[in-house]
């Protein structure tokens, strides 16, 4: 293997360790907002309603930050001869998390819960790809 292509592959790896930083974070994050979320579902009170925001927007940051780490990664892919950005696309696509002006708590619940799986399933195959990149060095 050419001194260059472990390079690219060495970046590429780099770039899936931040990206799985932030998704880690984001998926912690949204635990904890889905906890809090509960609380406040169930007569929780004006604190828990306050806190399980805040976690919300720690969520929303670490997601906005794991998209950006995903297109790089996404990019530094391109550079790997046999990969394509093809195989990061859906993870590039995260929806939005939140949207203000929701009603009621269950709604907040659902979203928080599918921004959760979203971001389980990014962690796997971003995981996967680094694998098969790092199998490719030895």
């Amino acid at each position: 293997m050419y001194t260059i292509d472990k390079r690219e592959i060495q970046e590429a790896i780099e770039a899936a360790d931040v990206a799985l930083e932030h998704l880690y974070r984001a998926k912690k994050s949204l635990s904890s907002a889905s906890g809090w979320g509960l609380l406040d579902t169930f007569g929780g009170g004006f604190i828990s309603g306050l806190i399980k925001h805040a976690k919300m927007g720690d969520a929303e940051a670490e997601i906005n930050a794991a998209k950006k780490a995903l297109e790089r990664f996404s990019k530094e892919l391109r550079d790997v001869n046999g990969y394509s950005s093809i195989h990061i696309n859906g993870l590039l696509t995260f929806g939005d998390l939140f949207c203000d002006g929701f009603l009621m708590d269950v709604i907040v619940q659902s979203q928080i819960g599918k921004a959760k799986r979203d971001c389980e399933q990014a962690i796997k195959q971003v995981t996967k790809i680094k694998h098969d990149l790092q199998a490719m060095l030895r």
